[in-house]
């Protein structure tokens, strides 16, 4: 560990994650590194996990409250959710046992905008930071973090923390120094122009600068990320791609995009990985993102020369693709940027680059209302995580899905959203594989004629049906018109016969 950790004074306070768990007190709240599976801590949450437990039975409580930059891994958030250690989670999770808890109502969860999320635990509206359990690549002479694979909330976490625990990871490539480009937010009221006009430009330090003296503890590690598999691409993400490019197409043919001028935010996941497979073959070039996440399809454009650079907080990497960015960090810090996640969802930046936005959702209803976080109204899923910074403020704003979900049960474009996270102002696009419905400058009746024709040939009869009886009982309402009664009816079938279609 010598060449991770070339301070001194922070070798000499290497411990155990056990031992450094007892800085981790009842009713804490901590800030944890981690985003999308990604450079989360690997000792220390098992360590507060088993602390938890033997307090549990020794019959006292023992809770935290955690913040993190996004979701972790089962290593992580599911083993504290797995020994009731949670009282509050925020601002995002995606763990099937923490997901559980939430819905059950035994832990709190704030779902918020990504980007809002720093400022708010730094600036104290959760209460003070107790402890930032941060994990790095290696720590440098001079005591800086240099940061593994993501960056997230780190840079507010150590800063508003009173003390710090730092896992230096030696199964992170060495040579991740030097992709990170950190800038720190200045204080309120003292805000400036972020100095970034285009995905690649560097305005920051390679490294992130703490104050040593809160330093309580430095534990080793040697273990993975959370690097999940994705599944093999399918027929329906296909169609979904292939739509997706028909729609980049005709943006060229406007003359509002050119083949070397597409800069890209997309969300996760297997539909996205497909996109971005469709356009190596596209004629699309010098292609750039300023995005979240690095997934495997842009590893693929970056090696086929398609991608000139990519900006993000964190990777979101399959094992292949993680074993491979481990292997050539050097030749890929060349063309990959990892930032804060104030800095890479930051609404003045999103919209300066004129980014196009492409994320998932739940659901959407007939008038363009987009639901990406909750099934039938209540059950959280993950959470709203970046998909409204990109949205609201991103040069185009698209959705993307597959049009039924659960065998045909689920129909993912409904009458009447039963939750909503990006209002109908703010998105322009929605893709499935029956094509995609440009909602740009149309009235809401229009958009929902558009809306029917991307829906599955199963329900665009009962989606007309709604349209027609909706009109019919608001003959003085006619701008977006609903029939109350029956909005919510698609929600209602699934819930009674397990089908939309009842």
């Amino acid at each position: 560990m010598n060449e991770r950790i070339k301070n001194a004074a922070l070798r000499a306070k290497l411990m155990s994650a056990d031992d450094a768990a007892r800085f981790v007190n009842h009713g804490d709240k901590v800030g944890m590194s981690g985003f999308t599976g990604s450079a989360y801590p690997k000792a220390l949450p098992t360590a507060i996990a088993e602390r938890a437990r033997a307090e549990h039975e020794a019959g006292r409580d023992y809770t935290i409250d955690l913040f993190t930059g996004a979701s972790t891994a089962p290593d992580c958030d599911g083993v504290l959710a797995e020994a009731d250690a949670l009282r509050f989670r925020a601002p995002y999770q995606s763990d099937p046992t923490m997901r559980a808890a939430i819905n059950a109502g035994r832990m709190g969860y704030a779902d918020m905008h990504l980007s809002h999320s720093a400022q708010q635990v730094e600036e104290g509206f959760f209460g003070a930071l107790d402890v930032a359990i941060v994990e790095a690549s290696q720590i440098d002479a001079d005591g800086n973090l240099v940061p593994s694979s993501g960056v997230g909330n780190n840079v507010e976490y150590l800063n508003a923390a009173s003390r710090i625990i730092v896992e230096v990871n030696s199964w992170q490539s060495i040579e991740l120094d030097g992709m990170a480009d950190i800038w720190q937010m200045p204080a309120l009221p003292n805000r400036v122009a972020i100095p970034i006009n285009k995905p690649g430009d560097r305005i920051g330090t390679t490294y992130i600068p703490i104050d040593a003296s809160k330093v309580v503890a430095v534990v080793e590690t040697d273990a993975p990320d959370r690097n999940a598999p994705f599944k093999p691409i399918d027929d329906i993400s296909r169609q979904i791609a292939g739509n997706f490019l028909d729609f980049l197409e005709g943006e060229v043919r406007a003359g509002r995009l050119t083949y070397d001028g597409y800069i890209m935010q997309s969300g996760v996941g297997n539909v996205p990985n497909a996109v971005m497979a469709r356009l190596l073959d596209s004629k699309f070039e010098n292609i750039q993102a300023y995005t979240e996440v690095i997934q495997d399809g842009m590893v693929d454009l970056i090696d086929a020369g398609k991608m000139s650079v990519a900006s993000a907080t964190s990777f979101s990497l399959s094992p292949e693709y993680a074993n491979k960015m481990n292997a050539e960090a050097k030749r890929y810090r060349e063309h990959i940027i990892t930032r804060p996640l104030q800095i890479s969802n930051h609404p003045e930046v999103i919209r300066r680059v004129g980014l196009i936005a492409t994320n998932g959702m739940i659901e959407a209803d007939l008038y363009g209302h987009v639901n990406s976080t909750r099934v039938a109204g209540s059950r959280i899923m993950n959470g709203i995580g970046g998909s409204g910074d990109f949205t609201r403020n991103g040069y185009i704003s698209s959705f993307i899905s597959p049009s039924v979900a659960q065998d045909g049960a689920i129909s993912a474009i409904v009458p009447f959203a039963s939750h909503i996270d990006h209002t109908e102002h703010d998105v322009m696009v929605v893709i499935t594989e029956h094509g995609f419905a440009d909602l740009r400058g149309l009235t809401p009746r229009e958009r929902a004629r558009r809306m029917v024709q991307v829906a599955h040939p199963d329900y665009r009869p009962l989606l007309e049906d709604y349209l027609e009886r909706a009109e019919a009982a608001s003959v003085k309402a006619m701008h977006e018109p609903h029939h109350l009664a029956t909005a919510l009816a698609f929600h209602q079938n699934l819930n009674e016969t397990g089908s939309m279609r009842g």
